[in-house]
């Protein structure tokens, strides 16, 4: 067992790596995390840019394909094991899903699917796939586990979550029935960090769509990104917070960072 004192860990939608590359890499320089999750990351493996992460001291895990989706777990540590995508019968999604075990924490790195649209295949599929995890959370892992679920959930699950909830009410990603699919998987021994440290604290928000002029400054925003953990973590969280740094650089991503930090973890 090996105790990590002051365990930062994070997640970002990056919306393409290559072309968020010194952003990513000026914000590890800053905050130098124990371990950060990615997103759509949209580049293939054999195009992964993974040099550039090592030269900074950093373990790169990574699945990506075609020039979509894609998600990738930087690391200061070695992990001990590794997990593309479900392995269910169904649509295995390794550019999706990447679990990542490091002593006795098991970092679950998810980008779940959006849902395009309200009565259609791909909202189908969506919750389809929450459905999936949850199963898999049950195969898996015990609530008594160390587990983070984290990433872009593709889910605003209070009104607090969103700039406008009357006008966004029905929203692929703002809606009972992904609510609902969203907390069945949350039902399975799950704390919500974020809240955990600001319970009903409003404006605090992880995507700001590139679409809505001035949507930063503004405040037009969505929590749709996520740091979730079992409880047996609850008691060493510090703090849990959204970095909007990386959002008001030069071409940004659409998404920002979101920090859990620890006092410390026995792993």
């Amino acid at each position: 067992m090996t105790l990590v004192e002051n365990f930062k860990i994070a997640t970002f939608n990056v919306n393409s790596l290559r072309s968020r590359m010194p952003l990513v890499l000026k914000w590890l320089e800053v905050n130098r995390p124990v371990i950060l999750c990615l997103q759509e990351t949209k580049v293939p493996d054999v195009a992964f840019p993974k040099e550039a992460f090592s030269e900074v001291g950093y373990h790169t895990i990574y699945r990506g394909f075609k020039q979509y989706n894609g998600v990738a777990t930087i690391s200061l540590l070695e992990p001990n094991e590794v997990s593309f995508g479900f392995n269910d019968g169904g649509p295995p999604d390794e550019d999706r899903l990447l679990i990542t075990r490091f002593g006795e924490l098991t970092v679950i790195n998810t980008y779940v699917p959006q849902g395009r649209e309200m009565g259609t295949e791909f909202f189908a599929y969506k919750l389809e796939w929450f459905r999936r995890l949850k199963e898999m959370f049950i195969r898996k892992f015990t609530p008594n586990d160390k587990v983070i679920w984290c990433g872009d959930l593709n889910v605003a699950r209070e009104p607090i979550d969103v700039h406008d909830p009357k006008r966004l009410l029905g929203h692929v990603d703002f809606n009972p029935e992904v609510w609902k699919a969203f907390d069945e998987v949350v039902s399975f021994g799950m704390v919500d960090l974020f809240r955990l440290i600001h319970p009903k604290e409003e404006g605090q928000y992880t995507f700001f769509d590139y679409r809505v002029p001035k949507a930063v400054e503004r405040n037009l925003g969505w929590r749709v990104d996520h740091l979730l953990a079992t409880r047996v973590l609850v008691p060493h969280l510090r703090n849990c917070y959204i970095d909007l740094t990386p959002r008001m650089q030069e071409r940004p991503s659409d998404h920002t960072v979101l920090v859990a930090e620890f006092d410390r973890l026995e792993l």
